[in-house]
């Protein structure tokens, strides 16, 4: 158990793990002084772990599940969360796939229920695979025609190829029109099972209590029985290899949207930390180099930032511009100027101190709600196996020194880069 406490001694959360029956986990956290609850249900499973003729099959299993079950309809299901005003959905990545419900304190056992009875018991009906099959192309094409979507897609395809990494996660019209309902079935069968899964929850909520409604919810057609080890975090000791190019695909877009990185860091790296101050430094916000450079001094762009991906066994870095075509020269120079610049020089203090504190504030203002923190719980045992209290967190990010800054962008920055370009 996790407790913390204000200056005055008293409890401001709470954090609980059970472990059900069959391997399925719970983790609720109580918060004080709130009135709402988020329920999450986490599952080991994601595009990188499909074949290639299974890509995509995660996202579809995703909508699928969403189309009714034995006990209720797909509006059913819709009606159930809309009349208590709740929030409702799910969103697949590439090393795992969540659903998710935020709803008032007393509507908790409502959302579980659903949620359970969706995991447990989704029938996958032959006119529903075909009906979605329908909406699950348009998503795709709507991917295609988001200049940002597709940049990010063909930057991925350029660093890790053709491999699951690199493929998009929704998958592609060709792999989605030639999935059977047989195959996401098998696949259903084979990843949705208790040892697989986390339920996180947070909020206004009893430990007891919820452990209790989600056994009820995932007790349908004998779910959790029989006793399975948990999955293990998948954990990587070093970023795999990236392949350093040039990718371009013309697109009748207004802007060229470009991402230029290199490889990254694992998820689990401990450098993670210094490399969220690096990152805020360079692009991270509106006083970072990148933006005051690209867009304030030069007027090259209006929208330019950097990011950090990790996996568990991979990573990037990068900086995504979209500018119009007579200023791709200039931009680029641009950027890898101040890449150079940093990589040989490292940051300020100024920096440091400026990148400390805005990883401090996001971490603290975005933890503020339900939702946040039963996400939170869901990552950290699902992906971290550990759980670092805010304490934890905000003492690594005070101990990042500039020497580490300039060491770790030495590192990244002199490394042969990537480039992917997309439009005119």
């Amino acid at each position: 158990m996790q407790t913390v406490k204000d200056e005055d001694g008293q409890v401001t959360s709470r954090v609980r793990r059970t472990l059900l029956p069959g391997g399925l986990r719970v983790v609720t956290e109580q918060m004080a002084g709130v009135r709402s609850a988020s329920v999450g249900v986490w599952v080991a499973v994601g595009s990188r772990d499909e074949s290639p003729t299974l890509h995509g099959c995660s996202h579809f299993l995703e909508h699928l599940l969403f189309k009714g079950t034995r006990e209720r309809s797909a509006l059913d299901i819709s009606v159930a969360l809309d009349a208590v005003g709740g929030e409702f959905n799910a969103f697949t990545a590439k090393e795992y796939t969540c659903f998710h419900a935020r709803v008032l304190d007393e509507d908790l056992p409502l959302a579980v229920d659903v949620i359970g009875d969706m995991i447990t018991s989704s029938t996958l009906a032959e006119d529903d695979v075909e009906a979605e099959r329908e909406v699950i192309l348009d998503e795709i094409a709507m991917h295609d025609d988001d200049p940002d979507d597709a940049v990010h897609n063909l930057f991925a395809q350029q660093a890790w190829g053709d491999s699951p990494l690199g493929r998009p996660i929704a998958g592609t019209q060709a792999s989605i029109t030639a999935l059977t309902r047989a195959q996401v079935l098998r696949f259903y069968k084979r990843h949705y099972r208790p040892a697989n899964m986390v339920v996180t929850v947070a909020g206004n909520v009893d430990h007891a209590s919820a452990v209790r409604t989600v056994r009820r919810a995932f007790g349908r057609n004998n779910f959790l029985v029989g006793d399975e080890p948990p999955v293990r975090p998948r954990v990587g000791t070093e970023a795999r290899r990236v392949s350093a190019g040039e990718s371009h695909v013309r697109r009748p877009f207004e802007q060229v949207n470009l991402v230029l990185g290199v490889r990254g860091i694992t998820r689990n790296d401990p450098r993670r930390f210094v490399l969220g101050v690096l990152n805020t430094a360079l692009g991270g916000s509106t006083s970072s180099r990148l933006f005051q450079e690209v867009r304030e001094h030069k007027g090259l762009a209006y929208s330019v930032y950097s990011f950090a991906s990790h996996h568990d066994d991979a990573g990037v870095v990068g900086v995504a511009v979209g500018c119009l075509p007579a200023k791709v020269d200039d931009v680029l120079e641009t950027v890898r100027g101040e890449l150079a610049k940093v990589a040989a020089e490292g940051i300020t203090e100024e920096e440091l101190v400026r990148g400390k504190g805005q990883m401090r504030a996001g971490l603290v203002l975005g933890l503020e709600d339900s939702g946040a923190r039963m996400s939170r719980l869901g990552k950290a045992e699902l992906v971290y196996d550990e759980l670092l209290s805010i304490d934890e967190i905000l003492a690594r990010i005070d101990a990042v020194t500039l020497t580490e800054v300039k060491d770790l962008a030495a590192e990244l920055f002199t490394q042969p880069e990537l480039l992917a370009v997309v439009g005119p």
